[in-house]
């Protein structure tokens, strides 16, 4: 039987019969056929006929393949299948073409148009020209090889070559992918493969700017560094060394943004920085309004760090202390819900900040003898101990749905190989400081989370907004969290568990030893989900069809594939609807659009502010460390309903969360255009009326940046 395949690259890959079967099928519902079985049975005569025409010393090309069942479509009887699949074959040749000269890749594994872009900007080796030196298949085996070979650290006869196809083999289909560092720098010089980093930062001198200067060696390999400012003393505090006074901790967070704008120049990726202070320390509320002015710290997410002491403050309607850090005393006494409610009023403004609930963080810390949790990464999702460092990765829940069911066999095999490429991942990674290596290998934390989670609900037919979504998430996150576990035990008893185990909280409950002291998180995942081409991390669809921008002077109609194969299958497909559609993003108020469809295919700003946080809460309680997350408001939202989202995010268990009010910043990356702002009443006379409609009514249709993947409108990483 035939087993091998030559792909366009010349390399030799696994044929997989399935393929052929789903491209038959593929073709047929294009011109109304349902028949699976029929489709099966077509593809048995395609094979019957490679296995006489070919052999394994002599395998077809994918070419050849293609052809042969263009002969059996028409011979069989099947003309506008046939028809349907030549036209297809046509296109995907076209695209190739048009992706080689548009942008000097070969594409040899049917990226999108976007992916490929992406890819050759961010990850794809370049010459000095900055010409791409490699494909994007290219790029997996290079990851692939580099991280299977720690293998051979802990077993110098360990099957390398097994692990290394196995990891090529997930990431080339998309169902699994590792963050952006680990692309970009497996198997080069640099090898720094980490995404999240957290760093101290003391209250003197030497060890601010020490932060400062790791913060820059960190963003010129590609990471993004949190920083708690908490134990700054407050700004007008006594200086005892120089008689003078204290500025504050916003005055030194304006240093690293200052920094941080330098180094990014020269990368690969904006750097990225997550400032959090403590809701008890006394420049909190100037820490709370630093972004109002647009452009200030403009390399900063901000969050405010959030205790339980002050969540019971402010329902009981009590005042709260400000602490000095430098003298553990009080130096004020506030009302805990003004706090509360200036919070919200700045993040219904400027979309900052967010929230951390700090007591939580530590709650949920593997290792509370090693260290205490102050910060986390730039999203929020990775909590970390200070000089730690998080890898991080991603399964595609679009890719495990099959026949319209989640396919939990693919499902578990994905999450141990995933676990297995992210543990490796430590040991090929080369860290920017001693004291980083220290910390990363001594607790080893991996943070695998899931992309794809719309389109997955999509497939199955369930709207986002529902209680069956939310059972969904819970299930399957329970399900992902169990098979991490598994495989991070068994890996333990291969090469030892995590070297402070024994001053773990599992040591201390008789757990048996992990290999990792935290598994599982949900990034907002970026570019990756691009990559895949499928929604971002577990947020619902941003839209169903946009213009993207995709180079300079070229703008791509891009509709959701889920959405464009339904509407070709129910019958209500035409270039001119998804046209219209991306003048809105959404469909529900578009008559020729049946109500079934409607329901399933719900976006960000069709879903009412508690769902969003009830979908964040299921996944959290499967979630070792924390779940970015955008509560995505429309802009006629009220400061009223984002405190409604915070006290409804703590009270179902999250540990943080972010909203963004549509059109609160200008330089958001997506733009819905006038549609969400009809009923908006604002003074004719007012000056700011002007620079507010040349924002809000920028072109016609609803358009994205070229790297925009969903979640936070202001998120670029």
């Amino acid at each position: 039987m035939l087993s091998k395949i030559r792909k366009r690259d010349g390399k030799i890959y696994s044929f997989n019969k399935e393929k052929i079967t789903e491209a038959i099928y593929k073709a047929a519902e294009a011109v109304g056929g349902k028949d699976k079985e029929k489709a099966n049975a077509l593809c048995d005569i395609v094979v019957r006929i490679l296995n006489l025409k070919f052999s394994e010393e002599h395998p077809p090309t994918v070419e050849e393949v293609q052809d042969i069942v263009e002969k059996i479509l028409i011979e069989s009887g099947h003309a506008k299948t046939a028809k349907a699949y030549i036209l297809y074959r046509q296109k995907r040749t076209e695209l190739r073409e048009f992706k080689k000269i548009l942008l000097g890749v070969e594409d040899d594994i049917k990226l999108s148009l976007n992916a490929t872009t992406v890819l050759k900007r961010r990850y794809l080796k370049k010459n000095e020209k900055g010409e791409a030196e490699e494909t994007p298949s290219q790029l997996f085996h290079r990851v692939a090889l580099n991280i299977a070979s720690a293998d051979a650290l802990y077993d110098a006869t360990s099957d390398v070559k097994t692990t290394e196809e196995e990891f090529n083999a997930t990431m080339t289909a998309l169902e699994f992918l590792p963050n952006s560092p680990t692309l970009m720098n497996a198997g080069t010089e640099l090898q720094q493969l980490s995404a999240c980093f957290v760093l101290p930062v003391g209250d003197s001198m030497p060890e601010i700017f020490d932060a400062v200067k790791h913060a820059a060696i960190i963003h010129k390999t590609g990471g993004g560094t949190g920083f708690s400012f908490s134990n700054i003393r407050p700004a007008n505090d006594i200086v005892r060394t120089t008689g003078g006074i204290a500025s504050g901790p916003v005055s030194f967070m304006k240093v690293f943004d200052s920094a941080t704008e330098v180094i990014k120049q020269g990368g690969k990726r904006r750097g990225a920085n997550m400032g959090i202070l403590r809701i008890d320390h006394p420049d909190i509320m100037d820490f709370i309004t630093c972004k109002r002015k647009e452009g200030v710290l403009s390399n900063f997410n901000i969050s405010v760090g959030i205790t339980d002491e002050f969540m019971h403050s402010v329902k009981n309607g009590d005042d709260f202390s400000l602490i000095n850090p430098r003298s553990g005393k009080t130096v004020q006494k506030i009302n805990a819900k003004q706090l509360f409610d200036l919070i919200s009023m700045m993040a219904w403004e400027t979309g900052d900040p967010g929230i951390i609930f700090i007591d939580r963080l530590n709650k949920d810390n593997p290792t509370p003898t090693i260290g205490k949790i102050e910060s986390t990464n730039p999203c929020g999702e990775q909590p970390l101990l200070s000089y730690e460092a998080c890898n991080l990765g991603s399964v595609n829940l679009a890719k495990m749905v099959k026949n319209g069911v989640i396919n939990y066999e693919r499902l578990e095999r994905v999450v141990k190989t995933a676990v297995h490429f992210l543990d490796n991942v430590i040991d090929m990674s080369k860290f920017p400081l001693p004291e980083i290596e220290r910390m990363v290998r001594g607790n080893r934390k991996i943070g695998l989370g899931v992309m794809g989670f719309a389109d997955m609900l999509i497939q199955l037919k369930v709207a986002y907004n529902s209680d069956e979504a939310v059972g969904i998430a819970e299930k399957v996150m329970k399900f992902i969290s169990s098979k991490a576990k598994e495989e991070s035990i068994r890996i333990a008893k291969l090469r030892g568990p995590f070297s402070n185990f024994d001053l773990s909280i599992f040591a201390e409950r008789g757990d048996p030893p992990q290999r990792n002291a935290t598994l599982t998180t949900i990034a907002p995942t970026g570019t990756i989900s691009i990559i895949s081409n499928t929604s971002s991390g577990i947020e619902p669809l941003f839209a169903i069809a946009y213009i993207r921008n995709v180079m300079d002077n070229t703008e791509l109609l891009e509709v959701n594939p889920c959405f464009e194969e339904v509407a070709k299958n129910v019958g209500f497909y035409s270039e001119n609807l998804m046209r219209e559609i991306a003048k809105k993003g959404a469909i529900q108020d578009i008559d020729e659009i049946p109500d079934d469809v409607k329901r399933v295919f719900v976006t960000a700003h069709d879903i009412g502010p508690g769902w969003h946080v009830k979908m964040q809460a299921a996944f959290q309680k499967y979630v070792d460390n924390a779940v970015s997350k955008t509560v995505n408001l429309p802009h006629m939202a009220t400061p009223e309903q984002v405190k409604e989202v915070y006290s409804l995010a703590y009270d179902l268990g999250c540990k943080g969360v972010t909203i963004y009010r549509d059109g609160s910043k200008k330089s958001q990356v997506l733009n819905i255009g006038s549609v969400n702002r009809s009923s908006e009443k604002k003074d004719p006379n007012d000056p700011s009326l002007i620079e507010d409609l040349k924002f809000r009514l920028d072109g016609e249709f609803f358009t994205v940046d070229s790297e925009y993947a969903g979640g936070c409108p202001t998120c670029e990483l």
